[in-house]
């Protein structure tokens, strides 16, 4: 970062993308190879190129531009749009939104994007096919039980709609199969460790590896909490506002929603686990406050025992914070 000499910032969509450099002269180009070629004349040497996460339409360029030793950072959507609302900006544009990113990529510290290699990019491209077929699972299973309360549902209907949900249930048990062959091929010793935790699950197990990129994306075990979203916020202002402790819920929802599922498992099974949760309990507190530091201790849990490379042991771990 300290050789870093010009910024652009990079509002990206499906079809082209708009880049703002630090002294806001822009440009825009087409979201594809020959777009990327030419951002390379665009940008100067020892330049830091920033862009938003945006699902599938940043991850070809920042591959490209990384593979073309541009130094990349691939940002939180949210931090920059916060960074927009402290500075109270009306306007709301592709340029104003690179420029955006391009200030608060001068004014903040930003991560360096590492380019994921062929197994961890399919790895990730299933598990946004199992979210969209997950969805079309629940679609078809509502739709099925709302036939039902017709009372008399066509014959053709139903038998179309279980075709599907056979279909997608298939289809579901293939990309599983496949996302366990592939974490066994990279991580399959980290997988062991991390399914000897009491509770844990082995769909868990191997969306935090895959997600963390064998645990190499974060530094502590207090990033990954924030980085899942169950770190509270704190409503506190004065004497007048006193509101409720939350969780952030800012981070991967499914990584969550499997982490609070597995919380209750982990509860009867975990001696850590269970000691927090009737502490907690016992204050007073809500079952449900307990259940979200059951889901912190998981992950301390978890991020202890990949980064020593060891098995579970209950002893070492109750006494983890």
């Amino acid at each position: 970062m300290d050789k870093i000499k010009h910024f652009y910032g990079v509002d990206i969509s499906k079809s082209f993308f708009d880049v703002v450099d630090k002294d806001g002269k822009h440009d825009q180009f087409s979201n594809d190879v020959k777009g990327f070629k030419s951002l390379l004349k665009f940008i100067q040497k020892d330049s830091l190129v920033v862009m938003e996460a945006t699902g599938y339409y940043h991850y070809r360029l920042a591959q490209y531009l990384y593979e073309k030793g541009i130094t990349v950072s691939v940002v939180n959507p949210l931090s920059v749009k916060r960074f927009i609302q402290m500075k109270l900006s009306k306007i709301k544009t592709d340029k104003s939104d690179a420029k955006a990113i391009c200030e608060y990529a001068q004014a903040t510290k930003v991560p360096l994007y590492t380019a994921r290699n062929a197994v961890q990019a399919e790895c990730l491209q299933l598990l946004s096919l199992q979210d969209l077929y997950l969805k079309q699972r629940t679609a078809v299973k509502n739709k099925i039980h709302g036939e039902k309360a017709l009372g008399t549902p066509s014959k053709t209907v139903t038998r179309s709609l279980n075709r599907s949900l056979k279909q997608l249930e298939k289809e579901l048990a293939q990309i599983e199969s496949k996302l366990e062959s592939l974490v066994r091929e990279t991580q399959e010793d980290q997988l062991e460790q991390l399914t000897s935790i009491p509770g844990m699950g082995k769909k868990t197990a191997m969306l935090l590896i895959v997600l963390t990129d064998g645990f190499t994306s974060f530094e502590n075990a207090r990033q990954l909490c924030c980085y899942t979203g169950i770190t509270p916020t704190i409503r506190q202002s004065g004497t007048s506002v006193r509101g409720r402790s939350r969780i952030s819920k800012v981070g991967n929802r499914k990584l969550r929603n499997l982490l609070f599922m597995w919380s209750f498992t982990a509860c009867k099974s975990n001696k850590a686990c269970r000691e927090i949760y009737e502490r907690i309990v016992e204050k007073g507190k809500s079952k449900k406050l307990a259940l979200i530091a059951v889901c912190n201790k998981l992950l301390k849990q978890a991020f202890a025992i990949a980064k020593s490379g060891t098995y579970y042991q209950e002893n070492y771990m109750s006494k983890l914070a």
